[in-house]
């Protein structure tokens, strides 16, 4: 019976897959040749900005004339700025409103002054309560004390300095000085508690009258704009606009387009130059591809990554190489190849690299420095990085493309007669940080572009194979038998997949996960059970089938909760394949007379699919040749030869491996593998004399199914598979 499809397989079948690579290819050209041919934005046969050093002198070609907008612009600013703010005339009613104010206090102390009922201390109470005045003690005693003729000459003088003072401009902002202004108003006739008492009466009854007229204000320094003359720039034949290393200014971007020397030049050769080379390094990258990795073409996410870190490296690069002078030495080239590297192939990445570097060196003025600059960054960064197993190997690498950035920028540099030392100690400084800007973006990109493309990359498979895992924990505590099965099938199928060139890190980690589900129900699995009672003697074929298989949907969904990545969910769907429980279905088969039409046999057969890697095809091969040297005890290594073969011979009739893409050669090189490995698990042992062997038990499967059945006679299960293993 043929496993369902899964949706994904569904949708991408063989053509579909082709047609959407192809979509996917040509959107991509198109996007890359509109990037390389896009105009620097705002420069011509000049590539400046504002801020920059310029890299060479530039002359005036012809004399000319104009109105510097920026320079007329600049005056009438200043001219504006010069206009102080405007305030309306001093408000007379405010003067009027004080002074009455005065009037009414100075009437209110007169009765305080006359009450002779009041003692002391209530006369002063009342003054000091006086609302708008903050007098003290002292200020109320001395108006209290002073007879009849001074406390007259206090009143006039007050009043007389009150108005004078609120006759002025009297602005918020100018209260405090006006404030402070008002002893020296004060009469020098008066003695000086009666000039004291002045002041603390006139003081805090300062108010402002006149405000802020922001309407005249903007009136006054418009007219003063306007009244500036726009300024006129005379440039003769010759003259230097810029020298080389001047800082650019907005005056000189203004001179330089004045002159003409910042209009792009509209022409159809430059989009067709860059069509060419865009349609020739593509050819290239798919020559390359379908020749040394042909099966990139079934792989649309994968070739949809490739394509958008490459145009977002190249759209990067256009913003930041043309026409500047440091940014092209940092902008980070290497991480492309880097995540490429880690993503799919090193040998792939290097080509990428080269590509990226070419567009590159194209749009930044067929620059060989900047080629051979990104170029050797790109190969030297896979070189280091390796797999990208560890943390360290990415400092490695950002080091490797920091010298090789180093070297290419001496090599160009040092002939250079008019080398500038602080210039090159600059651009060095770039080439260090290139390479920590390029290993830091790859690790941030690794967490980024793995989650969103569903990418396992090799550090987070470290970190799945930490024995701390939750979901490893789980599996450990409630079924540890599945936990030591998982890590003896671990070992075998990682030393295998290094001996055919598989990802031995891959297939590691999903052995380590592949039988998660039966840590769920690990009482009907053989390897968890320890009082040898098989409670599978007691069901129903079908529901010991359901059980049995039931492991491979469990363990999917503890996954996916456990948000494994996809890379490993397939060792655990695909472990068993489209197998049939064998053991079970021969129970249903003797309970239906021995007639196999009687029995539905799709209840017996795992949902698959079938392995789809070599990766998890291993799995399913050393799982199987791990049961059964457990289950059969091999004394020699021409057994365990014997079992291996007879394993790898059963999966590959039963079309097991068809869509793995392993080899003849591959096939011989897991054997010999296996038995390596085996050979040391299941080596001899001396028998102590002083000692009794206990009796073995009779072999069972993993699934919790005793090899033989005490109630029927054992059917012959076809090579390679025990009777209802479920490993």
């Amino acid at each position: 019976m043929n496993a369902p499809d899964r949706p994904l397989e569904r949708l991408e079948r063989p053509l579909g897959r082709s047609v959407i690579v192809l979509a996917l290819t040509a959107a991509f050209w198109l996007v890359t040749t509109a990037i390389v041919a896009a105009p620097n934005a705002g420069l011509g046969s000049v590539d400046l900005s504002v801020g920059e050093s310029a890299t060479q002198d530039i002359l005036a070609p012809v004399p000319i004339s104009y109105v510097s907008t920026v320079m007329t612009e600049r005056a009438r600013a200043e001219a504006a700025a010069a206009v102080q703010d405007v305030y309306d005339a001093p408000d007379a009613r405010v003067a009027r409103q004080q002074v009455l104010l005065l009037r009414d206090i100075l009437d209110y102390i007169d009765s305080v002054r006359a009450d002779t009922f009041a003692s002391s201390s209530q006369r002063e109470a009342d003054l000091l309560a006086i609302q708008g005045l903050a007098l003290d003690t002292m200020e109320a005693d001395l108006i209290l004390n002073l007879d009849n003729s001074n406390w007259i000459g206090v009143k006039d003088e007050a009043l007389s300095v009150l108005e004078q003072m609120m006759r002025s401009q009297v602005r918020a902002d100018q209260v405090d000085d006006v404030q402070r202004a008002v002893p020296a108003r004060v009469s020098v006739s008066l003695s000086e508690s009666q000039a004291q008492v002045v002041v603390a009466l006139v003081v805090h009854l300062i108010a402002p009258n006149s405000v802020y007229n922001e309407t005249a204000t903007l009136a006054a320094r418009d007219a003063a704009r306007q009244a500036v003359e726009p300024v006129v720039r005379q440039i003769v034949r010759g003259q230097a606009v810029v020298v080389r290393g001047q800082v650019i200014t907005a005056e000189d971007l203004e001179e330089l387009a004045a002159l003409g020397l910042l209009e792009p030049e509209a022409s159809w050769r430059e989009p067709a130059s860059a069509v060419l080379v865009t349609l020739l390094i593509t050819a290239l990258v798919i020559l390359f591809v379908a020749r040394f990795f042909p099966e990139l073409g079934g792989r649309p996410r994968r070739v949809l990554l490739v394509g958008l870190l490459f145009t977002m490296f190249l759209l990067a690069a256009r913003l930041t190489v043309p026409g500047r002078t440091v940014l092209p030495f940092l902008f980070p080239a290497a991480a492309l190849s880097l995540l490429l590297t880690v993503f799919a192939s090193p040998y792939l990445a290097m080509l990428i690299a080269i590509a990226l570097a070419a567009l590159v060196s194209y749009i930044g003025g067929n620059s060989l420095e900047l080629m051979l600059y990104y170029s050797l960054g790109g190969i030297l960064a896979p070189m280091a990085v390796g797999r990208g197993e560890r943390l360290n190997q990415f400092f490695w690498a950002g080091l490797a493309v920091a010298l090789g950035n180093i070297g290419v920028l001496l090599v160009f540099r040092l002939q250079d007669p008019g080398l500038d030392p602080l210039g090159l100690a600059q651009l060095l400084a770039a080439c260090l940080l290139n390479g920590a800007i390029s290993a830091s973006l790859t690790l941030a990109g690794f967490f980024v572009l793995g989650t969103v493309f569903d990418i396992t990359t090799s550090l987070q498979l470290i970190e799945l194979a930490r024995p701390d895992h939750p979901l490893l924990r789980f599996i450990l505590l409630h079924a540890p038998g599945t936990y030591q099965h998982s890590l003896q099938v671990a070992n075998l199928a990682e030393q295998a997949a290094e001996r055919i060139g598989a990802n031995a890190m891959l297939t590691r980690v999903g052995a380590l996960y592949h039988d998660c589900g039966k840590a769920l129900h690990p009482q009907f699995f053989v390897e968890n059970q320890l009082d040898g009672l098989n409670i599978h003697d007691t069901l129903d074929p079908a529901e010991s089938a359901r059980i049995i298989i039931g492991h491979v949907h469990d363990g999917v969904e503890m996954a996916r909760r456990h948000r494994l990545p996809t890379a490993v969910r397939s060792f655990i769907a695909e472990h068993h394949g489209t197998q049939r429980a064998v053991y079970q279905y021969t129970r249903a088969v003797q309970a239906a007379g021995g007639e196999p039409a009687a029995v539905e046999a799709s209840l017996y057969v795992y949902p698959g699919p079938r392995p789809q890697s070599k990766e998890t095809a291993l799995l399913m091969l050393a799982d199987g040749c791990e049961a059964r040297a457990r289950s059969e005890r091999p004394k020699s290594e021409a057994e365990i030869d014997r079992l291996v073969k007879s394993v790898l011979d059963d999966r590959q009739a039963a079309g097991q491996l068809d869509d793995t893409g392993l080899t003849v050669r591959d096939l011989a090189l897991i054997r010999e593998s296996f038995v390596g490995t085996l050979k040391g698990v299941f080596h001899p042992r001396l028998e102590y004399p002083s000692q009794e062997r206990p009796a073995l038990p009779s072999p069972t499967g993993s699934d919790g199914v005793a090899a033989a059945l005490p109630s029927a006679p054992a059917a012959s299960p076809p090579p390679g598979q025990q009777p209802g293993r479920a490993s």
